[in-house]
């Protein structure tokens, strides 16, 4: 198993925690959409964060979602993961480039700038559950933290770290979420505290060959860590020519007859994973049969 995701419960159950290697995941999706390294680290950031929430889902066709809009110039980034922690997603601006905060630390929060996130839950309700917060620094992790503590009133510790190599590909990535439960006592609280102040970046214990394990029994050691589980994480998307076609169809026939007419072909593009589907006239006018 090259990417997964380890979950585990400790402090007798009052913490829930889970952490992930995510190498793999991120150096496809650079692969895929040619990220510059800022853009890589706060994609692959993006994609390590909503694999651990994918794990976090019950149903088995629920969703989540992260959106980050900000006016740097990166703009935005948008990621998706399913209960089966497969997950997806792009940059609005993947050619960024601007100077490292200092040597070996790219710039997130200058490429990010200010802005908002938000998390769309999808869960079978009738209406999907949204959560908006403003940037509290753009480093992603800090501003997962603040949208637990106010959106899900869940005290919550999140790492992120991507390490871009000096050829751009993706040396490693990976994460935790570690979050408090209502039972939790103070005891548990200030022992886990002060483990958190003290264990280093995400990305130096990886590169210091840390595994997810390896990273939870760091910070909960003494905390009578149980690991329930490890689950598979892959960058995958469900774009297929039918759902195309689909989206196609209901853009309505006024606008499909446009393209039938003038353009005579259409060629979408699905912004996850870069896939092209070419449409020529008779499939087009096929699809506006249907949508008639």
């Amino acid at each position: 198993m090259n990417d997964y995701i380890v979950r585990a419960t400790a402090g007798g159950g009052s913490i829930r925690a889970f952490a992930a290697t995510t190498r793999e995941m991120v150096q496809h999706a650079r692969e895929v959409h040619h990220t510059s390294p800022v853009a890589s680290a706060a994609l692959g950031r993006m994609l390590t964060a909503a694999a651990m929430m994918g794990s976090m889902l019950k149903g088995e066709k629920d969703l989540v979602t992260l959106q980050i809009r900000g006016i740097g110039p990166l703009k935005g980034v948008v990621v998706s993961a399913d209960s089966r922690c497969r997950v997806k997603g792009y940059v609005f601006n993947p050619n960024v480039d601007i100077p490292s905060k200092y040597p070996g630390k790219l710039d997130v929060s200058g490429a990010i700038g200010q802005g908002y996130m938000s998390v769309i839950k999808d869960i079978g309700m009738k209406e999907p559950y949204a959560g908006r917060i403003q940037l509290v620094s753009g480093e992603i992790a800090e501003d997962l933290t603040y949208y637990y503590a106010q959106s899900e009133q869940t005290p919550s510790a999140v790492g992120l770290g991507v390490l871009v190599d000096t050829d751009t590909s993706i040396r490693r990535a990976g994460g935790f979420i570690i979050q408090l439960l209502p039972d939790a006592t103070e005891e548990v609280i200030s022992k886990l505290e002060q483990r958190l102040n003290a264990i280093p970046y995400v990305t130096d214990l990886l590169d210091m060959g840390q595994t997810p394990e390896g990273i939870l029994e760091m910070i909960l050691d003494g905390l009578d860590l149980k690991i329930l589980d490890k689950v598979p994480t892959e960058f995958y998307c469900n774009c297929t020519k039918e759902r195309v076609e689909k989206a196609l169809i209901s853009i309505g026939k006024e606008e499909l007859e446009k393209i039938v007419f003038e353009d005579k072909k259409a060629n979408l593009h699905c912004h996850f994973c870069s896939k092209e589907y070419d449409f020529t006239e008779n499939e087009l006018k096929k699809l506006l049969e249907e949508a008639k």
